[in-house]
Parts: structure tokens; sequence; C-alpha cells
């Protein structure tokens, strides 16, 4: 019998998705959890895996659709199954109805003879077919390079296998591989780039996509509700620059993970938010809730949009920790492999607009947040500075400009500025062990 593709159920909210692009053909060989077409919800834009190993059968919804949650979109073709039928022509795709409605396909009928000359798909090996903990991008790169996972360590949430860890055990395996050996390091599979898009020239009408839409949406949505404030700060971080130059080189070494500026951002707005918990506190009807905890949104800027990954109980985790968290976020949201509960939640949110030369920026809060902190870019300036003489110099110091964007319905002008003081305090006389 042909293997169902079906619109995932991709939270409890979610009922229905958008088909934004088909990554293969009908006719094309699948492997099981091997990308097989993209959607986009009011949550998430997301890669959905193959659900088995064998051929494309049968596109039932076409790109662009939106269909419900369940809905079969298309077929894989298994146990040695022909697809031929995959290359009759195929009408227009139309929505398929809903599941209770829908009747069982029968398996098309094939000669022995076409059967025979289909190749049957190559099951996967046992420890990807038990391993849940894992992402599918992480089991395809292991079985493009045939590496078994058990041998590789994980330094993502939980002990999860991220695709640097993979990606670093590669390298290690090639480095340390003698020239002549019996067992070579894997080779690396090179990957065709996708078709680009063509792009659009003065005078197109091109329709929006759905993240477009939900971002438009949101942004009209929180100006609306939030009386919007905002409140700058300049910030000398020329401690926190000269220290991550000096320990970057050791900090990946160790732990297989790139020292950043933003856990540092994270950590000191994290200490100002536990002396300030209104800040992190949001508007429910009349009343007002003071969250036990800091869930940290952090805005990633994709080719596509904006997204907003959430870390769980930032306050709860080291500087090692933070840094883990940001990065594994900050790579699934590239590579549309997040969870619709891992872009919900936050109580604050940071974003950084200065990664691309912005000196500073005025956010939009992050609704039902009450603040959004923006960083502006690091530059090196003339400054004053005072010694502990009270004696003045000018310097070359390195600076960064904070941006607090606030809901005036919750916070006052004082307290967001003491707030925006004490997170200056913490990143000018850092003192936390980096590790």
């Amino acid at each position: 019998m042909p293997t169902d593709i079906v619109m995932p159920q991709m939270g409890e909210s979610i009922v229905e998705g958008t088909i934004t692009k088909w990554l293969k053909k009908p006719g094309d060989k699948v492997q099981r959890d091997e990308p097989l077409f993209e959607i986009s919800t009011d949550k998430v834009d997301a890669e959905i895996p193959a659900p088995a190993s064998g051929v494309l059968q049968d596109i039932k919804v076409s790109e662009g659709t939106t269909v419900q949650v369940n809905t079969v979109v298309g077929t894989i073709a298994t146990d040695g199954e022909s697809a031929a039928a995959a290359s009759k022509p195929v009408a227009a795709p139309q929505p398929a109805p809903a599941p209770a409605e829908k009747k069982p396909l029968a398996p098309p009928k094939v000669a022995p003879s076409q059967a025979e000359q289909q190749p049957v798909p190559a099951p996967a090996p046992a420890h990807e077919e038990e391993d849940h903990a894992r992402s599918p991008l992480v089991r395809k790169i292991a079985r493009e390079h045939n590496v078994n996972l058990s041998q590789v360590s994980g330094t993502g949430l939980g002990g999860r296998i991220t695709k640097q860890d993979i990606m670093a055990f590669l390298e290690r395996t090639e480095a340390t591989a003698a020239p002549g050996a019996s067992a070579p390091a894997p080779a690396r599979a090179p990957q065709p780039p996708a078709p680009a898009a063509p792009a659009p020239i003065p005078g197109d009408l091109v329709p929006a996509t759905q993240m477009r839409k939900i971002i438009a949406q949101r942004m009209i949505e929180s100006r609306r509700t939030s009386a919007h404030v905002h409140s700058m700060f300049e910030v000398d971080l020329t401690r926190i620059v000269n220290l991550r130059n000096k320990l970057k080189a050791g900090f990946e070494q160790r732990h297989g993970a790139r020292l950043t500026f933003m856990p540092f951002f994270v950590r000191a707005a994290i200490i100002a938010l536990q002396q300030f918990p209104i800040v992190n506190a949001s508007m429910e009807g009349e009343s007002i809730r003071y969250h036990r905890h800091v869930n940290m949104g952090i805005a990633v800027a994709l080719d596509w949009g904006l997204i907003v990954p959430v870390l769980k109980n930032a306050d709860d985790l080291n500087f090692l920790g933070l840094q883990r968290g940001i990065t594994d976020l900050g790579e699934r949201a590239r590579s549309k492999k997040l969870k619709p509960e891992e872009v919900e939640g936050s109580t604050f949110t940071i974003t950084n607009p200065g990664q691309f030369g912005a000196v500073f920026g005025l956010p939009i809060i992050n609704q039902p947040n009450s603040a959004i902190m923006g960083v502006g870019g690091i530059a090196k300036v003339p400054l004053v500075v005072t010694d502990a003489d009270g004696n003045d110099s000018i310097a070359i110091r390195s600076v960064v400009h904070l941006t607090l964007g606030y809901d005036h319905r919750l916070i006052d002008g004082a307290v967001a500025d003491q707030f925006m003081a004490l997170v200056k305090r913490t990143l000018e006389n850092w003192s936390e062990e980096v590790g």
C-alpha cells in the first residue's frame, strides 16, 4: 500500500497549513526523514520530512494551497511498488477533504515485470529508526556520511545532537584518518544548490508570502495594543570585547560553539529582569501577569522574513547554556526546523539590528511582552573616561547603543531607565565566568 503524506499537526492551536514548496517531484526517490515539502503556518515555516522511503508517487495539493491538518497531500510508493503512475498527467491538485470523509486509496495495479525492475529503497539503519531525539537534518547528514549517531556527543539542550555536533565529528574524523588507512573518513556528499526564484524587477506585482502577511498583521496589532515608548543607553563594551577576543578561540575548542556577543546581552537582561519583574510581566485583560521565569525571545533575521524563537527558562541557564541555546535556536530557525512551541511563550525579547550596521533601532514590542531590547552595532569611538582619581581623558573605546522599547501601560519611564542602567552596569563591569 502507498504511504500517505499528511499535513502535520504543528501545534495544539494550529488547524491548517499552507504548502509553500515541494522539494521533490513525482517519480523522485525519497528517503525516510529527508525534507519533502515546506509549509507555512501562523507560527513557523518548516520543512516536513518524508514519512517513509520510496518514490514520490503523487502530489495531491499544489504549492500555495492551504489545507486542514491531517489532510493527505501526497503519497509515497513503497515496498518496490512502481511509481509509473507518477509520470501520468495529473489534474490540478485540489485541497483534500477532511480525513473523516476520505476513502482509503486502492494500491495501483503493477505488472510483475514492472515491480521487478523498480529498485527497492534500502531500509534506514536501525539506529536511525530508534533515534527520536535527533532532528531529521542530523539523521540525513548521518545517513549521507554513514555515521553511527551513537558515536556522536550532543551539546544541545538535553544532550540533543545538533548539526554543529555532527559536522564537528566529521571534521575530526577526516583530520585523524591516516593516508591509506583501511577505514577512510567519510567523504562529504556535494549538495546541489537549490534553484533560486527569479528576483522581482521594478513593475512586478508579487504576492506576499504567508510569513510576510503574518509579520504585517502582528506589527500593526502590537502598535494598536501597546503604548510604545523608547529609551536609549550608550554602553562602554570595551571590557567584554577584550574578554571575547581573548577567550573565543579556546571557548570554541573546548565547547564546540562560537563565542558571540549575544549571551552577554541576554545574561545582563536576565539580571535586570530579576530586579525589575514588571519588565518581564504582561497584561491579561485589566490584570498584570508576573511570570515566574524568563523566557527569552531572540529575533532571528531570515532571508524570507523574521522569526522569534524562545529560549525557555533562560534564567536557569549558565553562560555556556545560554550560548548553546542561542546557537541551536538560530540554526534551526534558518533551516526551518523549529517547532511551534519554540516560538511561543516569550516574556521578554532581544533583537539585534546592529549585526547589519545599524547604530540603534526603535523596535516594536513582541506581543504579549511588555518590553523589547534592541542591540545596536559595536563601534570604536573616542570617549571621555574618568579614572579612580577623577581625572578625565579621551580614549578609544568599543561602544554599543541599547534601546528599550516598552509598554507605558505597565512600565513607567523611571522603571525603564533603572532597568537599562542596571543592564549598562552589568555589561561595563562584567565579572561572570564565561567558560
